[in-house]
């Protein structure tokens, strides 16, 4: 991936994208030069990095820190019977360098934290949060307010999932939408304790990188100040707004 252009084979991959006019040459140019981080290679990890990878997206981090599990296999696309016990960020990255070898992928065995996301976050263009409990969110959250990064979070929950992109352009954070409370009674459900539709996460994880792409691209409609909510179960589409809380900008550390 040498220059800014693309290549003949490049123009020739993307084709069908280069030929919508809210992509274009310059789109797909842009979406060459972005570097997008996905946190999590899980069940909205996998068909987001799938889809970012085959999209072109230059340069794709994946930070992941667990191994496969033969209960992730329902809905983890990107894993099968053998990956059991390995790494699933360097599953991810050899599968993804099959479908995309123009794309350049780094991974962070690790768990983005307090200590370490502002390091981490700082090189990225646009943060993907595939995260499954409230305490990485609020972090990836702050870090992505500090360093001013657009945040595009997913999150599912039986037959239900959502979609929105966080602090784009001045507008609401994940603060704004969900603001953390003190109640340490209240856990995130895991899909251990009350089940997961293993389609969903294939559905929501393609709904982000559709947002990421946008964002890269600055085209359509951007999920920014609202939350899209699908119901699989019902059919149902909802979206609603989130208010923007101006002191939810000021957050200056992750401590």
């Amino acid at each position: 991936m040498d220059g800014d252009k693309l290549s003949v084979r490049e123009i020739r991959r993307y084709s069908k994208q280069i030929i919508l006019p809210e992509i274009g040459l310059p789109g797909q140019e842009k979406l060459k030069n972005a570097k997008v981080l996905v946190i999590g290679a899980g069940g909205l990890g996998c068909p987001a990095l799938q889809y970012l990878t085959a999209a072109g997206v230059g340069k794709i981090g994946i930070a992941e820190f667990d191994l496969v599990d033969e209960t992730n296999l329902q809905r983890q696309v990107l894993y099968g019977s053998t990956d059991v016990g390995k790494l699933k960020s360097i599953i991810a990255k050899n599968h993804l360098e099959y479908l995309n070898s123009n794309v350049d992928l780094e991974l962070f065995n690790l768990r983005c934290d307090a200590s370490n996301s502002l390091r981490i976050f700082k090189n990225w263009d646009v943060i993907v949060d595939t995260t499954d409990n409230l305490s990485s969110r609020y972090i990836i959250n702050d870090a992505c307010v500090i360093l001013g990064k657009p945040m595009v979070h997913g999150a599912v929950y039986k037959y239900e999932g959502v979609v929105s992109v966080f602090n784009y352009k001045g507008g609401p954070t994940y603060r704004c939408y969900n603001p953390q409370t003190n109640n340490d009674d209240f856990k995130n459900p895991l899909p251990s304790e009350v089940g997961l539709f293993g389609v969903l996460p294939g559905i929501i994880g393609a709904y982000l990188a559709n947002e990421v792409i946008k964002v890269i691209t600055e085209s359509g409609d951007i999920l920014c100040g609202k939350v899209l909510m699908i119901n699989i179960l019902k059919n149902t589409f909802k979206t609603f707004n989130v208010t923007n809380v101006p002191e939810n900008h000021n957050i200056k550390s992750l401590e």
